[in-house]
């Protein structure tokens, strides 16, 4: 297998299905039997789940809120999302571990990083919720961060779009899809994979991302096994 301990990242949004809002049972079935199939490979999981189809923290201006108040909001949304994901592992049979790094002890356990890696050494599915248990930081941001504590192999950025393009697809028809591109090109291009904080910590990491689209079934499965999907962002470009 190509990677051994993946931090699989996807978005709240990605849950809504064809749902404007909230969770889709039958796209959160559909992710649960993905993640499953690899893990009874013997590869290692971690996620880290956006909280994007109940409430982003940079919605608070708009509302009144105080942005940190918002930006608290925005981690309930994601152990919402990540409470509903663990319910559907376990419904397929996997062993699981729910991990804040906020404290919210009735329903899941602190993030400890000795901790998660003695769960994924178990061959338990981690799901790392509140990112990180900070204001002002995205959950690509958590992801990168504790891809880098776990020693994950690398980052799977799950999105609804099949890679990195020279500019928006549905915009441009000109644009140009990258199956290889370098982390010192995604700069000079100005190109959206990540917010800045989150790709500068896995540039300085030495630490590859993968840009695919989790929502075509097999896709995941695929980059385990060592097939080109998606676009890979790496030094080695």
């Amino acid at each position: 297998m190509k990677y051994k301990r993946i931090l699989l990242k996807l978005s709240g949004e990605s849950l809504m299905g064809s749902q404007n809002f909230g969770i889709d049972p039958v796209r959160l079935t559909e992710y649960a039997e993905e993640i499953k199939a690899v893990q009874e490979l013997g590869i290692e999981v971690a996620i880290v789940i956006g909280g994007g189809n109940i409430y982003r923290g940079i919605q608070a201006e708009k509302t009144g809120i105080d942005r940190v108040q918002g930006d608290h909001m925005g981690m309930m949304a994601t152990l919402i999302n990540g409470m509903a994901l663990q319910s559907a592992l376990e419904k397929s049979g996997v062993y699981t571990r729910l991990m804040s790094s906020i404290n919210v002890e009735t329903i899941c356990e602190p993030y400890i990083r000795r901790r998660a890696i003695r769960h994924l050494e178990k061959k338990r599915v981690i799901i790392l919720g509140a990112g990180t248990g900070n204001p002002y930081f995205t959950t690509d941001s958590a992801a990168s961060l504790r891809a880098i504590e776990i020693n994950a192999d690398v980052v799977l950025k799950g999105t609804r779009v099949d890679g990195v393009y020279s500019a928006d697809p549905e915009k441009d028809s000109t644009a140009v899809k990258f199956d290889k591109i370098s982390f010192d090109e995604v700069y000079r291009q100005g190109l959206n994979i990540m917010d800045m904080t989150a790709f500068t910590i896995c540039q300085e990491n030495n630490l590859p991302i993968v840009v695919f689209d989790m929502n075509k079934p097999g896709n995941l499965m695929k980059l385990i096994e060592g097939e080109e999907v998606g676009t890979l962002v790496t030094d080695n470009a």
